[in-house]
């Protein structure tokens, strides 16, 4: 029997993550704002969450109601039948989100939907479960619009871009279900070079050597649907071990990684070493500006460091319009992409670029700015035709 799940992802990548989930087993699949509502069998939701390399979580969607006030979601949580899916000694956590809710207090409303399964489990098995904020077995999630109140639980329990490994995480990084998307926007495709050259923790290119050897996502971390008491275990493992049937074994790869901070690289080793990557990527110590590209063509994609790793305005003002001499120079036959949150960047760069699509990390407005380099200066030519379909906007 088909159900409806909710597939968050990062902002800007709701098209892709459509397609991905469709390919994936999806019915339906619809774009909303933040992510994709689709439905679909148990065994289309344990692919989604094993190998879906865009979505954040895949939520299953138990209950909905229209409400007016708090004793109405009260209601609603309570008339589930959750001693159906899991026990009162399993841990559970409340998440409340809302957009345009009449209610005043969203930790009001969390404390009430917990009171509600809590009396669920009085009712019918004489003891409730305890709530544990840090590791909880169940997470339910609750979405309040202005007169609707959707209740899902969590099927993947930790975030999707958690792929189990990468112990030298820096501050802030790049979710890899971002990076993820925004491989795919480049046009990239396995067997075709890549460079990250200020590649930090080395997020693109664990995600593109994942790629290029077709390893899901999830197969080095659990579930939360595995502690469901309706665990479809034959169909669980059925999907699992096609996936694992599917895996390539590490072999070289044209992928290529450099950065000019030795404690990046490092980082960017120890994460490879851990996923059983290290000898799939070439690693070099090396300045953008003043590197040779190790191939005559092919996919420059990297994060700029700002603040922080570079300076302050004025060290940017000056480190752009380097970059811009640096890529006409010497990366012609290339296709560079910038993801970015300085906007500052496009501006003193120097160069046209061909696309610009806008994204989210987080809460921050970024873009993804496209150059395709070839012989002489960009600023006379037209602007290219994107590699491939998504969404466009002008800074």
């Amino acid at each position: 029997m088909a159900e409806t799940f909710f597939s968050p992802c990062p902002r800007g990548l709701e098209a892709l993550l459509a397609d991905e989930l469709r390919a994936l087993g999806a019915d339906g699949a619809e774009v909303v704002h933040g992510g994709v509502l689709w439905r679909g069998d148990w065994t289309a939701c344990y692919r989604a969450n094993l190998e879906s390399r865009i979505a954040t979580r895949v939520l299953w969607q138990v209950a909905r109601g229209r409400y007016r006030a708090e004793v109405d979601i009260y209601k609603l949580a309570y008339s589930v039948t959750w001693a159906k899916w899991f026990t009162a000694d399993d841990t559970i956590r409340i998440y409340v989100t809302a957009q345009k809710s009449p209610l005043k207090s969203l930790e009001f409303i969390t404390l009430r939907i917990k009171d509600a399964v809590c009396d669920h489990f009085r009712t019918v098995a004489g003891k409730r479960p305890s709530v544990d904020t840090a590791d909880p077995a169940v997470r339910i999630h609750a979405f309040l619009t202005a007169d609707t109140a959707t209740l899902y639980i969590d099927t993947s329990g930790e975030a999707l871009y958690k792929r189990g490994f990468k112990p030298a995480a820096v501050e802030a990084p790049l979710k890899e279900n971002l990076a993820a998307g925004i491989l795919r926007l480049t046009g990239w495709q396995p067997g075709e070079v890549l460079l990250d050259p200020m590649c930090g923790s080395g997020t693109f290119l664990l995600e593109a050597a994942q790629i290029a050897l077709d390893i899901a996502p999830g197969l080095g971390r659990r579930f939360g649907f595995e502690r469901f008491r309706h665990l479809d275990r034959p169909a669980w493992a059925g999907v699992r071990k096609a996936a694992e049937a599917r895996r390539q074994a590490p072999r070289a790869l044209p992928i290529f990684g450099s950065d000019i901070v030795g404690e990046q690289l490092r980082r960017t080793r120890t994460n490879l070493e851990a996923a059983g990557l290290a000898d799939c990527v070439s690693l070099e110590r090396a300045d953008l500006l003043e590197r040779v590209p190790p191939a005559a063509g092919g996919v420059m994609v990297s994060n700029p460091p700002y603040g922080v790793r570079i300076g302050e305005a004025e060290a940017l003002a000056a480190f752009y319009p380097r970059l811009g001499d640096a890529l006409k120079q010497r990366w012609s036959g290339w296709r560079c992409f910038f993801f970015s949150g300085d906007p500052a960047l496009p501006k003193l760069i120097g160069l046209k670029a061909s696309r610009r699509t806008p994204l989210f990390n987080g809460a921050l407005e970024c873009r993804l700015l496209e150059y395709r380099m070839v012989a002489g200066s960009m600023r006379d030519r037209p602007h290219a035709a994107p590699a491939v379909a998504g969404p466009q906007a002008s800074t």
